[in-house]
């Protein structure tokens, strides 16, 4: 996906799950969010929905429900947990109910689920953390799936892109990063994921599922996506417009549209035991 500047001071690579402004900067326009970003692929929905025991779902970061209404829309029962009100505002305007907090806080008052889920956001996790809640909220049996895109644009999309951020925010630490990454980069980051999970020694050994697909983007459809990634969300109002404005005419060059790749991956454990 484009690569996400932080903020200073901001914790390493590593611990993503500290950069708390990022964090909870996404409900800047909560609409857009929803509008803009895409849903998740239907095979994996069924395949969390089939391999668990029941439709109880929690759904840690729901943001404004876009995973959770597809789990809903499958027959589940959705709970949302999600630390920026305005996102959670947003998602209970479409039905959805949510409770407004981090999920390291988060009490869940003896409740239990057939499935805790994670789209997009447990990066924003303590990974030791939310590892270790899962199981205790997971009935035996119960599976936690933890997932979210790779989109890496063309090049010819990509690089104006870095180029233009190089100029328009020259303090971020974006100028030292490559336009795009590859793949095994975020396969990396899943691979890690499940080696928390193992450490909690509460799960049976976490599986790694890929899918793999494509959706075409218009000009404008894409600069509405991008603006509402983390390292735009905190932008003064002339970084961002000469960033879009960049990237519109380069995507303006390939016709006024362009395909991308997608592959969301997935980690995805069974909760051991028998109670």
């Amino acid at each position: 996906m484009p690569i996400l500047p932080r903020e200073q001071p901001e914790p390493p690579p590593t611990d993503p799950h500290k950069a708390r402004r990022m964090a909870e900067s996404f409900g800047v326009d909560a609409q857009r969010y929803d509008r803009a970003r895409p849903g998740y692929p239907d095979a994996l929905v069924t395949r969390i929905v089939a391999g668990s025991p029941g439709p109880d779902v929690l759904d840690v970061g729901c943001g404004t429900g876009i995973a959770a209404r597809q789990f809903q829309a499958a027959g589940c029962t959705v709970l949302g947990v999600e630390p920026d009100a305005r996102m959670a505002d947003f998602a209970r305007a479409q039905g959805l109910q949510v409770e407004v907090t981090a999920f390291e806080a988060w009490q869940p008052v003896g409740r239990t689920f057939d499935a805790v889920v994670a789209a997009q956001s447990w990066h924003w996790v303590d990974p030791v953390t939310g590892a270790a809640k899962a199981a205790r909220v997971l009935r035996p049996g119960g599976r936690l799936a933890i997932f979210g895109h790779v989109y890496e644009p063309p090049a010819e999309v990509a690089e104006p892109f870095a180029a233009a951020y190089r100029r328009a925010a020259p303090e971020s630490p974006l100028n030292g990063q490559p336009a795009r990454r590859p793949l095994a980069f975020y396969q990396a980051a899943y691979a890690k994921f499940a080696d928390k999970i193992r450490e909690t020694k509460q799960f049976n050994d976490p599986e790694q599922w890929r899918f793999d697909w494509e959706q075409s983007y218009t000009r404008d459809q894409w600069l509405a996506l991008l603006s509402t990634t983390g390292g735009l969300t905190q932008l003064r109002p002339d970084q961002l417009a000469e960033i879009l404005d960049a990237v519109g005419g380069a995507i303006d060059s390939l016709g006024g549209r362009f395909t991308m790749s997608y592959t969301t991956l997935a980690t995805t454990a069974v909760r051991a035991g028998t109670s």
